[in-house]
C-alpha cells in the first residue's frame, strides 16, 4: 500500500478484507485470507462489497488466488454477479539475482515518465498492443503524483516510438517490490527489451533495499521471468464485478 495517495482515492477496511474506492474507473478488494468465513457469513462480506460499489455506480474487482479458501468462492462470486477474467500466474524472485544493468538493442533507451505526455504514450502503447481502451493509464498518473517514490514508471524507446513500458510499486513495510506493464509492440519482441525494462527496475530496487520482485505474470512473460530466475507461487484471477448499466452499455 502507498503512504500516499490520490485526494480521490479512499482505503477502507471490512472485515478482513481492504477495499480500495475511487481509483479510476474500477476498485480493488484484497485481503491475506478471510479469516475462515463461510456460505452466510461470506456470502454476507461479498454482498456489502456489491452495495458499497453499486452505490458508487463504480466497477470492481475482488482479486482471487488460487490458494484462496473455500473452495467454493469462485462460485458464490459468479452468483453475485462477478465475471473472471484470464488468469496470471504470480511468480516471485530475488531482486540480487535479477538486478543487472539493463542489455538494449541499438538506438533503444529506457527513460523515466514524469510528465503527462508521458503517460499518454503508454497509453497508445498499451492500446496498440491489446486492441483495447487503456484510459485507466491516467489513474497511473495521478498515483504518480501522489507518491513519486513509491510509483517509478518507465517508457523503452526506439527515437520517437514508444516499444515497451513497466513500472514498480514500492509497498511499505515489506521487503518486495512488485512489477506491473511490460507489454511490447509486436515488431520489437524477441529482442530482449522486456528483459532489459526487468532489469533495470530490479536494479533500482536493489538499491533502495528491497530483496524481492512480484508479478501477476501473463502465459507469455511467465517463461521469460522464470529464465531469470522467478518461481511461481500461485495463480491470481480477476473476478469483476460491473453496475448494471454498464453492462448494458459496455
Amino acid at each position: 500500500m502507498h503512504d500516499r495517495l490520490p485526494d480521490s482515492v479512499r482505503v477502507e477496511r471490512d472485515g478482513p478484507l481492504v477495499r480500495t474506492v475511487g481509483f479510476g474507473n474500477r476498485g480493488f478488494v484484497e485481503y491475506r485470507d478471510l479469516a475462515g468465513l463461510e456460505e452466510k457469513e461470506l456470502d454476507s462480506l461479498i454482498a456489502r462489497q456489491v452495495q458499497v460499489f453499486g452505490e458508487r455506480g463504480e466497477a470492481f474487482e475482488w482479486k482471487l488466488h488460487g490458494h484462496d479458501r473455500p473452495a467454493d468462492l469462485p462460485e458464490r462470486l459468479r452468483a453475485a454477479g462477478f465475471v473472471p477474467e484470464e488468469t496470471e500466474t504470480v511468480v516471485i524472485g530475488p531482486v540480487k539475482t535479477v538486478a543487472a544493468e539493463p542489455s538494449l538493442p541499438d538506438g533503444v533507451v529506457i527513460r523515466e515518465v514524469r510528465e503527462r505526455g508521458g503517460f499518454t504514450r503508454i497509453a497508445q502503447l498499451e492500446e496498440s498492443v491489446w486492441d483495447e481502451d487503456h484510459s485507466w493509464v491516467d489513474d497511473l498518473a495521478e498515483e504518480r503524483a501522489a507518491d513519486p517514490e513509491g510509483l517509478r514508471v518507465f517508457l523503452a524507446e526506439a527515437g520517437d516510438l514508444a516499444v515497451c513500458a513497466g513500472w514498480v510499486r514500492f509497498p511499505s513495510a515489506t521487503e518486495f517490490v512488485t512489477f506491473w506493464g511490460g507489454a511490447t509492440l509486436a515488431a520489437w519482441r524477441g529482442r530482449g527489451i522486456y528483459r532489459a525494462l526487468v532489469a533495470h527496475r530490479a536494479k533500482l530496487a536493489a538499491e533502495r533495499g528491497r530483496r524481492y520482485i512480484e508479478v501477476d505474470a501473463s502465459d507469455d512473460s511467465r517463461p521469460i521471468l522464470e529464465r531469470l530466475g522467478f518461481v511461481a507461487v500461485t495463480t491470481t484471477t480477476p473476478y469483476v464485478w460491473s453496475p448494471p448499466d454498464r453492462l448494458r452499455t459496455g
